[in-house]
Parts: structure tokens; sequence; C-alpha cells
């Protein structure tokens, strides 16, 4: 089961990685022509107003595609006070109570992500330049909570613990093997 596991997480995290890497690429290539518009051809600045619609989907985009990466490889903000001054059978336990803690709380925030999407799917509403449903900017938490709480699993079922040892996911090195 966890070398499956493991597939899946490297998998998932290939495909959040790269997705936010070229929504990154494309928001910043979309301002830097925006900017070169402005400045030499400020007559067709407005013909390109809905690039900075499409920078904010982006960037939603990128933070929640983001943050269960940022958990499995241990950057999320941490208070280590206790850690390291517990016994190990006290740490593993305070661990766990994290990593359920962040599972509930993530499948709560999913949940409601799912509601106000499907809300705002419902109300037809249309972004005011790039014209394409609203509800797609709603989606974002959704998966990202989703993988917020696939990171807490993993790390609740010692997959993939940053804070026991350094993440060894295929897809950090590159995609080597």
């Amino acid at each position: 089961m966890r070398p499956a596991l493991e597939a899946v997480a490297d998998a998932w995290g290939a495909i959040q990685r790269y997705g936010a890497a070229l929504l990154l690429i494309a928001m910043t290539a979309l301002y830097g022509f925006n900017v070169l518009v402005r400045a030499l051809l400020p007559q067709y600045a407005s013909t390109f107003a809905w690039i900075e619609e499409a920078a904010r989907y982006m960037m939603v985009w990128v933070v929640f595609l983001a943050v269960g990466i940022a958990l499995e490889v241990g950057r999320h903000i941490v208070i280590d006070l206790l850690w390291g001054r517990l016994g190990a059978r006290a740490e593993r336990w305070l661990f766990a109570l994290i990593d359920v803690i962040g599972v509930l709380f993530s499948v709560l925030m999913m949940v409601l992500s799912i509601q106000l999407a499907i809300f705002v799917a419902g109300s037809g509403q249309i972004s005011p330049t790039l014209g394409v449903p609203a509800y797609v900017l709603y989606v974002a938490p959704v998966v990202g909570f989703a993988s917020l709480a696939f990171s807490f699993l993993l790390r609740l079922f010692a997959v993939r613990d940053a804070r026991r040892t350094p993440s060894a996911a295929a897809w950090l090195k590159g995609g080597e093997s």
C-alpha cells in the first residue's frame, strides 16, 4: 500500500509543482507584456485589460496548488517550542494530534469551499473581463484544501513527514529516481 500511496503522492506533487510553475511563468509573461503595451503603445492598453484579472486568477490558483507542497516538504509555519523537548512517544502523539486536526480542518474547509463553488456556479456569475464562469476561481480552494488534507494524511501515516526526515519525493529531485 505504501508504494502505491507514494506513487500517487509523487504524481500529484508533480502536477501541483508544474501547474504552479507554468501559471507563474504565464502570469509573469502577461504582466511584462502588459507593462510594455502601456509604456510603448498606450492607445492599446484597454485592449489588454483582461490581463490583470487573468493574473489574479492565476495567483489564486498558484497559492492553492502550492499549499499541499509546502506542507509536504516542511515549509509551513511551525512553532517548535516543544519539538525535541518531549520524549519520543509524547512527540509522536503530539504530531499525530496536529495531523488529525489538520486533516479535519482541511476537510471542513474543502467542504465549505465546495459549497461556495456550487453557490457561485448556481448564480451564473461571469468574470467581468475574461468572461469565464466565476466559480473557476472558487474551485482553487477545493483543490488546495484537498491537497492539504492529503499531505496531512501522508504525515499522519508516516509516508511523508518532513518533520522527521527530509522529503524524498521523486518530484522534488526533478523527476530522477
